[in-house]
């Protein structure tokens, strides 16, 4: 749907259709980050609005649970062949409204796929134990859905992170009403034409557009079971308060201060390699990216160097090999506030600068940024800057790195480096981190392993995917029962065969 000036205004999708919002004047504003061109609008939705979707999902919920989980998963293996059927449209979204380079996008579609094909298994997963307990006397327990249940997502994985929770959460048996970002809501109107499309029933996957009272709307609606979010930490926890206030599940993740400790035993072609697709890869717009290298012990110049020379050979673009756009110009100001400060007012000394992309005619481009500290107390050092910005800092002992990494009150991710398992068993047994990797900068894990942080990362007490995530879309039920043989001996009396 367009306006008169051919600028697509998104609409909800709700039982099965795309729906207008009816106040289209108070809306957002969609950019393409690459031009900083206008591309859509995004209205917000009315208490009305969200109120006829949460009821939509309702009574449409009801008959979804009835039906088996092996019924329920066929259309999770449709919709993973149409998004491979689709894939050239889906990443020309992702690269359109957030920025990403193709390849990013591509890769981030893939590992949201990940997760739907671990939700094509829940038939294997979800059946309960069943012991006799005594004589005559069992116990089982099995997994009913919850209900409708929310999703709020991040603008910087248009589908992956979506991905984390809707098709478990389908595949379980409830409704979900989806709230995308603002900031990114192309790729999940065109997502949801493909869930139509893969045979899954109207009101049982649904998106309600709109901003802060949107999602304050679906948290205090009654009929919403279990909400989940990811972004900051700040509004984690607001979501998190106000979900648990009325006695509603939430499991909220949250941002990160990604720590990789280097020891000069490690491959420094490898690892600089490495270190530079961590902090500059997505710009640095994920919560998975390292924001803080400590080099541990005494290393020659060449491994600076090293890092520093390709980091400035990655060039501004969206094709392979390239770095795209920030997200938006409050996002540009932030991070190039953050670098000027280290360098101006803490006395950082700057091996890269990625200020010269800033000063693009056009769109919100920042380029890969290493900074080397000269304190542990400066800002860029422990505050989250969400941009290709890396922190490096000389310390003289692991003990003094493990100390700065326990220091950050987040826990997402930490990386060791190394050539010696030993060191690096030293470092993973002191972490205060969920996500860790051994010379891996990005240590997602694949699925059956699921995604979740610690500390200030996760608000919650599982992760988001995997069996974390089955546990929090069921409610486990536990049935103890036993039969009494009927009196009068042989229970096919003539009472039950006459």
């Amino acid at each position: 749907m367009a306006d008169n000036g051919n600028i697509e205004v998104i609409r909800n999708f709700i039982g099965g259709e795309f729906v207008s919002i009816k106040d289209e004047t108070n809306a957002v504003p969609v950019t393409n980050p690459a031009t900083g061109d206008v591309i859509a609008k995004v209205p917000l939705s009315s208490t009305e609005e969200i109120d006829h979707a949460v009821q939509v999902a309702k009574a449409a919920q009801v008959k979804w649970a009835a039906q088996t989980v092996k019924t329920r998963v066929q259309c999770l293996f449709k919709l993973k062949q149409l998004i491979e059927a689709n894939m050239s449209k889906l990443m020309d979204l992702v690269v359109e409204e957030h920025g990403k380079c193709r390849p990013e996008a591509q890769a981030s579609i893939m590992k949201g796929v990940e997760t739907l094909e671990w939700a094509t298994s829940l038939p294997q997963l979800l059946p309960g134990k069943y012991l006799e307990v005594s004589r005559g006397i069992t116990c089982r327990d099995k997994r009913d859905p919850i209900g409708v249940v929310v999703s709020i997502v991040p603008f910087n994985f248009p589908l992956m992170v979506p991905f984390w929770t809707v098709p478990i959460a389908i595949g379980c048996g409830n409704a979900v009403i989806l709230k995308p970002s603002e900031k990114v809501p192309k790729t999940m109107s065109f997502w949801a034409s493909l869930f139509k499309e893969a045979g899954v029933p109207d009101g049982i996957f649904q998106t309600v557009n709109g901003t802060i009272s949107t999602v304050n709307g679906l948290i205090d609606h009654p009929d919403v079971k279990a909400v989940t979010f990811v972004g900051s930490s700040p509004i984690a926890k607001a979501v998190t308060e106000r979900a648990h206030g009325l006695g509603k599940r939430a499991l909220c993740l949250g941002g990160a201060k990604n720590h990789m400790c280097v020891l000069p035993d490690a491959d420094f072609e490898m690892c600089t390699t490495d270190i530079m697709n961590s902090f500059a890869g997505s710009a640095g717009q994920r919560c998975m990216a390292a924001s803080v290298l400590l080099m541990v012990g005494k290393f020659p110049p060449k491994f600076l160097e090293l890092l520093s020379t390709k980091a400035k050979a990655l060039k501004a673009g969206q094709e392979a090999g390239e770095i795209g756009p920030v997200i938006d110009q409050a996002s540009k100001d932030k991070i190039l506030r953050y670098i000027n400060e280290a360098v101006d007012r803490d006395g950082a000394e700057i091996l890269v600068d990625g200020r010269d992309w800033a000063q693009k005619e056009k769109g919100f481009w920042v380029g890969p940024t290493i900074l080397k500290h000269k304190s542990k107390k400066d800002a860029a050092m422990h505050e989250e800057i969400f941009g290709p910005v890396l922190s490096v800092y000389e310390v003289a002992t692991k003990e003094e790195a493990i100390e700065i990494e326990n220091g950050n009150p987040f826990g997402n991710a930490a990386a060791i480096y190394t050539s010696v398992g030993q060191h690096a068993d030293w470092f993973l047994s002191r972490f205060s981190a969920a996500m860790l990797g051994v010379n891996i900068g990005v240590p997602v894990p694949r699925e059956p392993f699921s995604f979740g942080g610690m500390n200030l990362s996760n608000f919650g007490t599982s992760d988001l995917t995997g069996e974390g995530g089955m546990e929090f879309f069921t409610q486990r039920k536990k049935i103890t029962q036993k039969w009494v043989p009927p009196q009068g001996g042989d229970v096919m009396t003539s009472a039950f065969i006459s």
